[in-house]
């Protein structure tokens, strides 16, 4: 009975804590664009949210992720030539590496907007 529980919490909070982070992030946004129409309708200085990061930092934070990455799949790498079944956890290197490309893909984005 104990393993039927346990698998009924496992699933609930694989559901509920994504759900939880999506419906925070959203009230979030959604108080932040309040904030913003009303200082637009008081005709007062808008305050801009700090989520609007320069270029530059999110190339920096590309090269750490990237670099990060790499290292982390070629120290595993080295390992798993003794130990085959570490392959696996090279594998878990692309998702970093995947990030810090999606950076550098948003930084160049970003700097087309400014200069557009």
């Amino acid at each position: 009975m104990e393993d039927g529980i346990t698998g009924l919490v496992a699933v609930t909070m694989f559901f509920a804590v994504p759900l939880g982070g999506m419906f925070t992030y959203y009230r979030i946004r959604k108080l932040r664009t309040e904030e913003k129409l009303a200082a637009i309708a008081r005709a007062s200085a808008c305050r801009w949210s700090r989520s609007f990061r320069k270029p530059r930092a999110r190339a920096r934070s590309g090269i750490l992720l990237v670099a990060g990455a790499l290292g982390y799949m070629i120290a595993f790498a080295l390992i798993a030539r003794s130990e085959p079944d570490v392959w696996k956890a090279v594998a878990f290197g692309i998702i970093p590496l995947a990030l810090g490309l999606g950076f550098f893909l948003d930084a160049t984005l970003v700097r087309r907007d400014l200069h557009a």
